[in-house]
């Protein structure tokens, strides 16, 4: 396989009053468009993702990065455009995609009433995993992202949010994929499991040159993980460079922020998108 892990060409996606995810339902009731209005939530997105890249998405809940993703991960089709996943396009060739990728997001699926190893165990068996390594690799992925052997067999109901997102993010590394996608992954989080989410998410870019797409709209965990940024505003991407590149486009000979930069490039601060939307954050968008 040649060329780029992820290319993204001219892709759009339109919601209509039918087809609109909830998080424009709540937009356009707040009065920011009529109830009848088609979304343009992704606007011919151009973008390249190099193997074994940690790329970001930077923008506000509803810019449009969380409908990226899920077109890139099939579970959207394009209204216009390509994406293509080393090399494998995903309309027609989306079986032959779904085994490069894993996705994290926010609102990832349970059986509560299972423990971390029980739900683990079965994604294995859906993937065709053997079951001893499976095991065995389960221990040690909880293990970095903080959990406790210990905990492992206990029912997730009785877990934190944030365990329950680290369960998550083990689910997706279990099956080893070539292209991970995080959509929002560390919300809700303390700042101690914040970082540890982080830290693994190096160690899996350098211990099995993954290629990583990670949206986010928090500044600070995309200037620390992430080798190029791209920002994206009204379902637009207004810029894309490495988190350094970005601060010299506003500050050639000073300092600045991925703060300044955003707000430079949209007209606004993340915190006035945020509320003009009243999009609780990890809804999506």
């Amino acid at each position: 396989m040649n060329g780029p892990a992820l290319r993204i060409r001219g892709v759009l996606k339109v919601f209509d009053a039918e087809t609109r995810p909830p998080v424009w339902r709540r937009i356009l009731s707040n009065g920011v468009g009529p109830a009848s209005k088609q979304v343009v939530a992704v606007d011919r997105v151009d973008l390249d993702v190099q193997r074994g890249e940690i790329f970001g998405v930077l923008g506000a809940n509803g810019s449009g990065k969380s409908t990226l993703i899920r077109l890139v991960s099939t579970l959207l089709i394009p209204d216009g455009g390509e994406v293509r996943v080393f090399d494998h396009d995903v309309v027609a060739e989306e079986m032959v995609v779904k085994r490069l990728i894993n996705r994290v997001s926010v609102e990832a699926a349970f059986f509560k009433k299972l423990s971390p190893m029980e739900n683990l165990l079965y994604a294995a068996r859906l993937y065709g995993l053997d079951a001893g390594e499976a095991r065995r690799r389960i221990v040690e992925i909880l293990g970095q992202l903080g959990i406790e052997a210990r905990r492992v067999g206990e029912p997730l109901e009785k877990m934190s949010r944030g365990m329950q997102q680290k369960v998550a993010i083990a689910r997706a590394l279990l099956t080893a994929p070539m292209l991970l996608l995080l959509d929002e992954p560390t919300p809700g989080l303390d700042p101690r499991s914040q970082r540890e989410v982080q830290q693994f998410i190096l160690q899996v870019r350098a211990r099995h040159n993954a290629t990583v797409v990670l949206t986010t709209h928090d500044m600070d965990e995309a200037d620390r993980l992430c080798d190029r940024i791209g920002i994206i505003d009204q379902g637009r991407l207004v810029a894309q460079d490495t988190p350094a590149g970005l601060k010299r486009l506003i500050a050639p000979e000073g300092e600045a922020t991925l703060e300044d930069v955003f707000m430079q490039l949209t007209g606004r601060s993340l915190e006035e998108i945020e509320a003009e939307s009243v999009v609780p954050a990890g809804i999506g968008g």
